[in-house]
C-alpha cells in the first residue's frame, strides 16, 4: 500500500491499453468460437480440445482487461459508487458465497461475525467484490485442507475484519491495531483483483494491512466508525 500521489498519466495509459488490446482479443476469440462451431469444417477431438483451451485463455485475458479497466477508473476517480445503507455482515457472507472452488483442494472458510448486524453506508456490490477478492487471494496461500477464518468485530479504532488461519489471527491479536505491515497487492496468480480491492476499500475510508510475520497468508482490514 502506498500513499504516494498517482501520476495523472497512468489512468490514461491503462485506459488506452485496454482499448488497444480489447479489439484484437475480441477478433481472436470470435475466430475460435467459429472454429468450435465447425464453420471451417469438422474438427478432430485433439483439435477441439486445443481450441477449447485457447478459448479459456481468451476468457482469462478478457477478464484481465476488465480488471485493468476497473483499476484505471479507480485511479482516475471515475469509478461510480452506489452508496446506500448496507449490512456489513451480509456483505461478508456474500463475499464468501462468491468464492469459486479450488481446483486441487478444499479450504473451508469460517465466517465469524460480532453481533446481529452492522449497518454502514457503502456500495454493497463493490465492497463485496473487494472482500471476496482478498479472501480468494489469501485462501490460495493456505497449505493443504486447512481452515481460513474471516472474523469481523468492533474495536476502539472502528470496524475490523481479520482474515487468516489460526496462527495468523493469533499474530494479529498479539501485535494489536498498531501493526502496520504493508499488504502485498502485487502478487502473482491473482491478476489485478488485489490492487482493485485495495482501492475500493480505501474509497470507503478503510485501510488494509498484512499480518505481522505472515505477510502472504493474512490481512487486517480496518474501517473508521462510519464508512464514508
Amino acid at each position: 500500500m502506498s500513499d504516494a500521489p498517482v501520476d495523472p498519466r497512468w489512468p490514461k495509459i491503462l485506459s488506452l491499453s485496454v482499448h488497444e488490446f480489447r479489439t484484437p482479443m475480441t477478433v481472436v476469440a470470435g475466430y475460435i468460437r467459429m472454429l468450435l462451431k465447425d464453420r471451417a469444417g469438422p474438427l478432430s477431438d485433439p483439435q477441439r480440445r486445443l481450441l477449447e483451451e485457447a478459448e479459456k485463455s481468451c476468457a482469462r485475458l478478457t477478464a484481465l482487461l476488465t480488471e485493468v479497466s476497473e483499476l484505471s477508473n479507480l485511479e482516475g476517480g471515475t469509478a461510480p459508487f452506489n452508496r446506500q445503507t448496507t449490512d456489513l455482515h451480509k456483505t461478508l457472507r456474500d463475499a464468501v458465497a462468491q468464492l469459486p472452488p479450488l481446483p486441487d483442494r478444499e479450504v473451508h472458510v469460517d465466517l465469524q461475525v460480532e453481533g446481529d448486524s452492522s449497518a454502514v453506508t457503502a456500495d454493497p456490490v463493490r465492497l463485496t467484490q473487494a472482500f471476496s477478492s482478498v479472501i480468494k487471494a489469501l485462501r490460495r496461500e493456505i497449505v493443504g485442507d486447512a481452515l481460513l477464518i474471516v472474523r469481523h468485530r468492533q474495536t476502539s479504532a472502528g470496524t475490523e475484519i481479520q482474515i487468516g488461519d489460526d496462527a495468523t489471527l493469533a499474530a494479529l491479536d498479539a501485535e494489536g491495531p498498531a501493526a502496520r505491515e504493508p499488504f502485498d497487492e502485487w502478487r502473482g496468480g491473482s491478476g489485478l483483483i488485489l490492487p482493485v480491492a485495495r482501492r475500493i476499500i480505501e474509497a470507503h475510508g478503510g485501510r488494509i494491512w498484512a499480518a505481522p510475520g505472515h505477510p502472504k497468508a493474512g490481512a487486517r482490514i480496518l474501517f473508521p466508525r462510519a464508512i464514508p
